[in-house]
């Protein structure tokens, strides 16, 4: 082989190996590109994962609830206090308690994701875990579809194969409850949270896509806090054809048992519902708005009577 020749060899060999050098590494970045899991939290902010979280901790209970129902309570290695349902979570560790969040609890855990309340969890204790280099995802689901879609998205970033299914069911069964409602005479309630000080909910909370699924008109809805502070003149000058509490001690009731000029309670429209089912954003709502659908269904046949 003469001197050219083997320089144009050498030429070829080493343009085939820079080529096949570059596709390895194309492929490598095209697969990547697609391994990675990216979705939108709550907060309108990006979440990229490399690889489905393992290691997940929760810092609420609907958080929890959500994950469950995602396929992905395997991967739930934290939680925040009051994470009682399912059974399984009561067994986890708590890392959360209210606003404030055990930092030190959570670094040991080694989570790949948290979970954080975007409304409830403490702000300033998230801004640090972030500066540690943890990936988080922010949850506030505010309507029914919104429980439907974090239920996808906390499988997907789990790889669960469940959540398409869950989400699904979800959806199927708040339809068939809002067709079971439709068209029925709306009548006016008020939703006491708390009795001291008392406390309802506005039109901005999920609990009011209930409220409206049933129909009911909330007469402290347009009220500008989320959880509004009222005075029980004032619940007596809305005069509401019914009074819905979450206090499961109907012993709640009896303020407004006292007042029998008012209209909840010369219909005998007094009730309690479960507050966890109908307050908690999790995929148990259908039951609470069920639940609260049945009482309003009731009251309304108390006013029809008279």
């Amino acid at each position: 082989m003469t001197h050219v020749s083997r320089w144009k060899s050498r030429l070829v060999l080493e343009f085939v190996l820079g080529f096949v050098l570059s596709l390895v590494l194309l492929l490598g970045l095209i697969h990547s590109a697609h391994s990675e899991i990216t979705v939108v939290d709550d907060g309108a902010h990006t979440v990229r994962l490399t690889t489905a979280a393992k290691r997940v901790v929760s810092l609420a209970p609907h958080i929890t609830e959500l994950l469950y129902a995602a396929g992905a309570g395997h991967a739930v290695v934290g939680v925040s206090a009051w994470s009682d349902y399912p059974a399984e979570a009561k067994k986890l560790p708590i890392v959360a308690d209210g606003t404030r969040l055990d930092l030190e609890r959570i670094i040991d855990l080694q989570p790949d994701l948290v979970i954080a309340w975007k409304s409830g969890s403490n702000a300033h204790q998230i801004k640090r875990l972030k500066k540690l280099g943890l990936t988080i995802f922010e949850s506030e689901p505010q309507s029914f579809n919104d429980i439907a879609t974090s239920i996808e998205r906390f499988a997907k970033l789990t790889g669960s194969s469940d959540g398409t299914h869950a989400a699904k069911t979800f959806r199927e069964s708040h339809e068939r409850l809002k067709q079971r409602y439709a068209r029925k005479k709306s009548i006016s309630i008020f939703y006491q949270i708390w009795p001291s000080p008392l406390m309802t909910l506005n039109d901005k909370h999920l609990v009011a896509e209930m409220f409206q699924l049933c129909g009911a008109v909330n007469v402290f809805g347009k009220l500008a806090p989320l959880t509004p502070s009222v005075s029980a003149e004032a619940v007596t000058k809305a005069n509401p054809d019914a009074i819905l509490m979450t206090d499961p001690e109907s012993s709640g009731l009896d303020r407004w048992r006292a007042l029998p000029t008012l209209k909840a309670t010369r219909f005998d429209n007094l009730f309690s519902v479960n507050g966890t089912l109908v307050n908690r954003a999790g995929p148990r709502v259908l039951e609470g708005a069920a639940q609260l659908c049945e009482k309003i269904e009731t009251a309304r046949e108390h006013l029809q009577k008279h």
